[in-house]
């Protein structure tokens, strides 16, 4: 297993610290592969992401976002009628998850859908306006230009 030391960049640093949280919390995780999933960009700042949940309803979800990170959660609740039935083959996986996923600065859940069994849930990267790149007009006050000009001829 290849680790990663960051503690150097610890010393030369200030206020990467996040940055560094966020390379750590990237590193290899259990091999879990369900549900299975999709990120897929919709557009230039939009994003979905798509998880195959076949069995599970929109009451057995749940959809959280907690610093900058969305966990979902799936737990079946098990009905009188499912426990006595009797299987000769599962093959459709109905066990409970729980799947994390990181979100950059300023990505924010706009909805969520559960339709034939994938459950969508559309995201988007909303800048604040004092983070969006702004035009700066150039112009000149020559009225203060020629008062300058005018006070050094006085004196």
């Amino acid at each position: 297993m290849n680790t990663l030391d960051l503690s150097p960049f610890y010393r030369s640093t200030v206020g990467f610290d996040r940055l560094f949280n966020l390379l750590d919390d990237l590193s290899p995780q259990e091999p879990n592969a369900f549900p299975p999933y999709n990120i897929e960009r919709t557009g230039e700042d939009t994003y979905r992401i798509s998880m195959a949940v076949a069995g599970f309803s929109k009451d057995d979800l749940v959809i959280e976002t907690k610093e900058n990170a969305i966990i979902v959660k799936g737990a079946k609740s098990q009905s009188e009628s499912e426990q006595s039935r009797d299987f000769l083959h599962r093959g459709i996986a109905e066990r409970s998850f729980e799947r994390r996923f990181k979100l950059a600065d300023y990505v924010e859940v706009r909805g969520a859908d559960l339709e034939n069994g994938l459950l969508h849930i559309e995201l988007a990267r909303e800048l604040p306006e004092s983070k969006r790149p702004r035009k700066i007009a150039i112009g000149t006050d020559s009225g203060t230009e020629q008062k300058k000009i005018e006070g050094e001829l006085k004196n």
